[in-house]
């Protein structure tokens, strides 16, 4: 006698088919004699083969479950991560984009993106830095501003934005907080809805349910939202806190950037300076004086980490910089 008990094969396709279908009825009928048997009488009626009726099984749950598109012969393996239905984000213009001089999504790098890579990586070394001291969730955001009009922040904050997206471990919400001439849907050629100043005036808004999710990924906008003459008092009300402490808790990756009037034309970026963890003050190489950057820098320093960035330098041929690399010699 073995000592071993043998292992127990597992059950195949047929056996287990043959449990629920009953493959000898067939047979069974065959088996039944057609003609009297020696002992009947040959006018003695022959009965009909008894067959005992088949139970019909339901459809097998495993194979019915099993979603068409995975039977298919193809070789596609329908795997693919979800994404949002186009519908539901908003498709920001890319032509637009390319016209105005600005950094496109998903194009090859250039020299702007080169630059902005400079710049985003000392804006998120110094967040870093700054996140274990006392200001904590509040090292991800970041103020983008110039001391007077046309000095380029607009453009510096969506590029910068734009640059930001493309890393791996981070999102990114643009905030136009322009409050008086918003322009930063319109440069990405959207539509206008409730936005920031929408939010701080009602307290019944969800700030989430603000945020303009686009087809660029970790890219999202919040509006200005509608024009009050009350801007910068809502600013500097405890409301702004609590939906900024709201919007960094809703997403632990977030970045926040805010495009700001300027500093010498309009007072809520230096109250919103409060707040924030490092402003990016834009600088325009032929046009900002020395006098302008020191008297913005004054109104910003509610924030003690400003950084400047000179917008508007002409290209030197030969001096070695991205443009001759990547082959942009003008």
């Amino acid at each position: 006698m073995n000592r071993y008990a043998k292992p127990t094969a597992e059950e195949s396709l047929i056996e287990r088919a043959a449990k629920v279908y009953d493959f000898g009825a067939h047979l069974r009928g065959r088996a039944v004699p057609a003609y009297p048997d020696a002992g009947a009488q040959a006018d003695e009626p022959v009965a009909p083969p008894t067959v005992a009726p088949i139970p019909v099984a339901p459809p097998s749950p495993t194979l019915s479950a099993i979603p068409a598109e995975f039977l298919s012969d193809t070789d596609d393996d329908g795997l693919d991560e979800w994404e949002a239905p186009e519908s539901d984000l908003a498709q920001i213009d890319r032509t637009m984009l390319a016209e105005a001089g600005m950094l496109v999504p998903g194009a090859p790098v250039g020299a702007l993106a080169e630059e902005f890579r400079l710049v985003k990586r000392q804006l998120l070394l110094t967040a870093r830095e700054i996140a274990a001291g006392p200001i904590g969730d509040r090292a991800r955001t970041i103020i983008v501003g110039s001391g007077k009009p046309g000095e380029g922040k607009t453009f510096c904050a969506i590029n910068l934005a734009i640059s930001l997206a493309a890393e791996r471990d981070v999102e990114i919400l643009l905030v136009d907080g322009d409050f008086a001439k918003p322009d930063v849907m319109k440069r990405l050629g959207l539509e206008d809805s409730l936005g920031l100043l929408d939010i701080l005036a009602d307290q019944r808004l969800d700030p989430e349910s603000c945020v303009v999710r686009t087809d660029v990924p970790q890219l999202s906008l919040l509006p200005a939202g509608k024009r009050t003459h009350a801007d910068t008092e809502l600013l500097a009300s405890h409301r702004t806190e609590a939906v900024l402490d709201r919007l960094l808790a809703a997403n632990p990756r977030r970045i926040i950037i805010f495009d700001t009037p300027p500093a010498l034309a309009a007072s809520p970026a230096s109250t919103l300076a409060l707040l924030v963890g490092q402003v990016m003050l834009v600088v325009r190489a032929d046009r900002t004086t020395e006098a302008d950057v020191r008297e913005a820098v004054n109104l910003l320093d509610g924030c003690e980490h400003i950084h400047l960035v000179i917008n508007s330098v002409s290209f030197e041929p030969g001096r070695g910089r991205f443009g001759s690399y990547y082959g942009q010699e003008k």
